[in-house]
């Protein structure tokens, strides 16, 4: 019997070769025969499979099949190093919430990536082997071509993930939503998130977390530690288990845009850092010790410059009309040699967030948050 690869099964050649399950969000490292094993299975004609551990394997992780699947593959080429895994696109600035803690804060004017320009990009993503697209904003369904971006989606083999306030989120705009994946915020109880984000957002945000999960469409939630919502953690915890959430991401927002402004919302360290313990899920797929956050990530705002994450936008290594791949070359890793970090927890904590250690004391230095989860303060 001769196997087929599947669908939403891709072969990407990073720092090792890979097959990435899209759907469940999955890489799987191979050695040299499984990975060519696994392209000659991606042909016209299949491939035979000799050893049964290996085929049962791929059978149970949904990679192979005994039918042939239809349309064409990117290529398999080697990527970058290191690679460029995870691409944050802010395809617009717009917003429909003025949230007391965004970084973007207050735009002089706005910005929207045009529907050409995220094709070129997400080409060009895909050929240097890209995983995940991040899509987001602002709040990425009020872009004005909306419509024509979620259409082109699925001629690329890149798990795409929706970030929303959920505000937006309805059965209209959930048909035929090309995603595989919508992230939605969610910054505490009723009391905690409209205090963030507005009156009356967290039954909205929390409507649109449950109508996404009655659709069979993977969840995951995001949330801000601020000092208004400290005692719901617990609770917040055993609401999106019982959810069935996907991922849970938990992170302390840097002071940037309106959260200067609003500083009484900042939790300071020796407070916040606890509560880095809380969240569950996958999260990254890393493949190299020894390197600070962000190593096979960057970003791309609406405006088209290119940074090595949203946050130092102002910083930016290139415009995106050079071409991701030249950005991308300029984006210099993080070493954790270099790094005023001598704890026995550096290869897990990689740093932490060096955005936000940068503003506490230099490139170089601590991020005092982690360094109070870890208990070493």
């Amino acid at each position: 019997m001769r196997y087929f690869l599947k669908r939403d099964a891709c072969l990407k050649w990073l720092e090792t070769p890979a097959v990435y399950h899209l759907k469940k969000d999955e890489l799987y490292e191979l050695d040299d025969e499984a990975f060519a094993l696994l392209k000659s299975s991606a042909g016209e004609e299949g491939c035979r499979v000799d050893s049964l551990d290996f085929l049962g394997f791929c059978l149970e992780e949904d990679l192979l099949s005994d039918e042939r699947s239809a349309g064409k593959r990117p290529p398999v080429v080697s990527s970058p190093v290191p690679s460029l895994r995870y691409l944050e696109l802010q395809i617009t600035d717009r917003c429909n919430l003025k949230c007391r803690h965004c970084y973007i804060g207050e735009c002089a004017e706005f910005h929207e990536l045009s529907v050409a320009s995220i094709t070129d990009i997400l080409r060009e993503f895909e050929q240097m082997q890209g995983l995940r697209v991040l899509i987001t904003g602002g709040e990425p369904l009020l872009h004005g071509s909306f419509d024509a971006i979620n259409a082109l989606l699925p001629e690329f083999s890149l798990r795409k993930v929706l970030f929303t306030n959920g505000l937006l989120v309805s059965k209209k705009s959930l048909a035929g939503l090309n995603v595989h994946e919508i992230q939605v915020s969610i910054d505490g109880l009723q009391a905690a998130h409209d205090l963030l984000r507005g009156q009356g957002t967290f039954s909205k945000a929390m409507a649109a977390v449950r109508l996404c999960a009655d659709k069979g469409i993977d969840v995951s939630v995001s949330t801000m530690v601020h000092t208004g919502n400290l005692a719901d953690f617990d609770e917040m915890d055993h609401l999106f288990r019982g959810l069935g959430i996907k991922d849970w991401t938990v992170d302390i927002p840097c002071p940037a845009g309106r959260m200067e402004e609003n500083s009484l919302l900042q939790v300071m360290p020796e407070d916040g850092g606890s509560y880095l313990r809380y969240g569950f899920g996958g999260g990254i797929h890393s493949s190299a010790s020894g390197f600070g956050c962000g190593l096979h990530l960057m970003s791309v705002s609406a405006d088209g410059r290119a940074s090595k994450c949203t946050f130092y936008a102002d910083r930016a290594v290139g415009h995106i009309e050079e071409g991701l791949r030249e950005c991308w070359q300029r984006v210099v890793p993080v070493k954790l040699s270099a790094l005023a970090c001598d704890c026995d927890y550096l290869d897990v904590c990689r740093g932490g967030c060096r955005f936000r250690a940068e503003q506490a004391g230099g490139p170089l230095s601590k991020d005092l948050y982690k360094c109070h989860f870890y208990g070493i303060i």
